[in-house]
């Protein structure tokens, strides 16, 4: 029976495996003629791109495409809570004076509910302007079950850890977020009584932080591979009448997402770290390019620690304690944008009138849940859930977006992991810890990511 799946496979995908095989291949040469890591990337996102519309419109299986692009992730995934874990406690552990501790943790968390809440106002006024829901009927998807909204003892028991092997096992970031902190903290009391007891577990963490930093490396080198796996697997799932509907809400969102990254993005490092952001964007392509794809702020982070602290040069302990923070929390494009155009969305297609207390309240829930929801899976259905309940609006709408939540999320997770960036170099620049001459001076350590 193996076998004979093992044929059907071969016979249904051997043109896309074919294709794909001329495509690494090509990107192995790239590599090996030194094209930099962010060029590579580009290039596979532009031929994945290509590849995946011509198979759509050929009707023939990319299966095999869509395999590579999982390997890439998963691969990503395992990364993800060991590299958690091991960074917070570092950076915590390295940090003498807990006040400090509190000043940066407050300067984060203020920054990420700040830009979601710009956020969701930008996407409550393009959704006004652009009416999206216009034209559609209010017809639910098949097979669309609504999200469940946990009550907030729920939410608050999930973010308290356990069991940590267990919620590592589990994929719960935020408990194991909570236990590096306790053991983070504790390092540093220790250190303050007893240094010859936390010396051993301090030097413990420096190492195995080294360790998974190379491991780190390996996997960040298949980036391009994976880029454009993930991305031709994504267009060839999805043709244009599938999305034709829907088209609205999807110029919508993204446009929505376009004048955040632009203009909101812009003036902070204008405006907040003095910088050209033109000059910041190129510095920050890799962490872009790969959260678009992978759709994924965890699979994003190992990525985004290099580009924070090897391109942008904030020093790795702001890096280390912010990054993690934000691949949970901070949610400007999934719990600020999303929710509020998917709510006037909703309003417009069901014949609902919404006044300006609406308004206001879609942006405070849209801010107030993104970090409330930061431990449950699927952030951005949960957000868009408690918005649409505060409202009274019904929630079988959340069905007419299925479709496009793919194509969505590419953009979402985007500007998620771009407002981790913005908000570590900001909380650097406060504290002192950005090496600004070295960044002018354009000193990026790129060696690990150029290999192949």
């Amino acid at each position: 029976m193996s076998n004979n799946n093992l044929v059907h496979a071969f016979e249904t995908n051997w043109i896309s495996l074919l294709i794909s095989i001329v495509v690494i291949g090509l990107l192995v040469w790239l590599a090996r003629r030194k094209v930099s890591f962010g060029y590579r990337v580009l290039i596979a996102l532009g031929i994945g791109l290509v590849v995946g519309i011509s198979l759509n419109s050929l009707e023939l299986d990319a299966t095999s495409i869509g395999t590579l692009g999982s390997i890439y992730v998963n691969l990503i995934k395992m990364l993800v809570m060991p590299l958690v874990a091991v960074l917070v406690v570092s950076s915590i552990s390295s940090i003498s004076n807990l006040g400090q501790l509190r000043k940066i943790g407050t300067k984060t968390i203020l920054l990420f509910l700040g830009t979601t809440g710009i956020a969701a106002i930008i996407g409550v006024l393009v959704a006004l302007a652009i009416n999206p829901g216009s034209g559609i009927s209010a017809q639910t998807t098949e097979g669309f079950e609504a999200r469940e909204i946990p009550t907030f003892s729920e939410v608050i028991l999930d973010l308290v850890p356990s069991n940590p092997i267990g919620n590592m096992a589990d994929g719960k970031v935020v408990p194991v977020l909570i236990f590096a902190i306790f053991i983070g903290v504790a390092i540093v009391h220790l250190s303050s009584r007893k240094p010859e007891a936390a010396e051993p577990v301090r030097n413990f963490v420096e190492s195995f932080k080294q360790v998974m930093n190379q491991v780190t490396k390996y996997i960040i080198r298949l980036t391009p591979y994976g880029v454009y796996a993930l991305i031709g697997s994504m267009a060839a799932r999805y043709g244009f009448e599938t999305l034709k509907p829907l088209i609205g809400i999807i110029i919508a969102t993204y446009l929505a997402l376009l004048i955040h990254f632009v203009f909101t993005f812009g003036a902070l490092v204008t405006f907040g770290a003095k910088l050209n952001p033109i000059k910041f964007l190129r510095k920050i392509y890799p962490t872009v390019a790969v959260a678009f794809t992978t759709r994924s702020s965890y699979a994003t982070l190992p990525v985004n620690l290099e580009v924070i602290t090897k391109r942008l040069r904030v020093s790795p302990r702001i890096a280390s304690f912010v990054a993690p923070l934000g691949a949970t929390m901070n949610m400007n494009g999934c719990g600020g944008v999303w929710p509020a155009v998917v709510a006037i969305f909703v309003a417009e297609v069901y014949g609902i009138p919404l006044d300006i207390s609406d308004y206001i309240l879609i942006v405070l829930v849209s801010t107030i849940s993104s970090i409330g929801v930061a431990g449950v899976p699927g952030p951005a259905s949960i957000s868009t859930t408690v918005v649409l309940t505060a409202l009274g609006l019904p929630l079988e709408g959340l069905g007419l977006v299925l479709a496009i939540d793919a194509v969505v999320d590419m953009g979402r997770t985007a500007v998620n992991a771009t407002g981790t960036t913005v908000s570590s170099l900001l909380v650097a620049v406060s504290e002192k810890e950005f090496d600004r001459d070295s960044y002018n001076r354009d000193e990026e350590e790129e060696l690990e990511l150029s290999r192949a």
